[in-house]
């Protein structure tokens, strides 16, 4: 039987690598530019999660991330700064950064016990005090959040759909998706009388 901590652990990273794998085949413009009303794209996703890991990770249990971040500085003048990638931050550095986080963040959660308690200063106070364990929890909702967005919105550029890399949990074939897309759009329209 696997322990707590880990099982959590398990859900957290297969969230990351989730988020990872949306970025696969894809084109520069097409992880960067936005593809909902509110400016979603993929490649901020990624740098969203890496700065929000550090904050949960790191400041949360008075731990500092070695690297200096310059988008974390603007977020009083742009809030927004950590969820898009500026031309001269690559989808490279970006990735690679979320992976390093990772290891910062592991570090935590190896060291940790899930009962150790931390404070979020960005948090009401009558909240913020915290364990590992609801930070975890946290992330892995955050995490996977996100990887849902991903998901939809890598669907919109070119039709990859799927849970992860491997287990797609989708139960249409790809060659039928148009017949239960078809079948789904009548009866929306037969339930609204159109």
């Amino acid at each position: 039987m696997t322990d707590l901590k880990t099982h959590l652990h398990r859900y957290l990273q297969s969230g990351r690598d989730a988020v990872l794998w949306k970025l696969e085949g894809l084109g520069e413009y097409d992880v960067r530019r936005p593809l909902t009303p509110t400016g979603t794209n993929l490649l901020g996703l990624v740098k969203h999660l890496a700065s929000t890991e550090i904050g949960y990770f790191g400041d949360t249990f008075a731990r500092t991330f070695p690297e200096n971040l310059p988008w974390l500085d603007l977020a009083d003048e742009d809030p927004q700064a950590d969820l898009w990638a500026t031309p001269d931050e690559s989808r490279d550095y970006i990735t690679d950064l979320y992976r390093r986080v990772w290891d910062f963040s592991d570090t935590t959660i190896r060291e940790l016990d899930l009962d150790s308690r931390g404070n979020v200063p960005w948090w009401p106070t009558e909240r913020s005090e915290v364990t590992l364990g609801q930070i975890i929890t946290h992330m892995i909702a955050e995490t996977h959040r996100h990887a849902g967005h991903a998901d939809i919105t890598r669907e919109g550029i070119d039709g990859a759909a799927g849970m992860r890399q491997g287990n797609d949990n989708l139960w249409v074939e790809e060659q039928s998706r148009t017949e239960y897309f078809d079948l789904v759009e009548r009866n929306a329209r037969k339930a609204a009388g159109l």
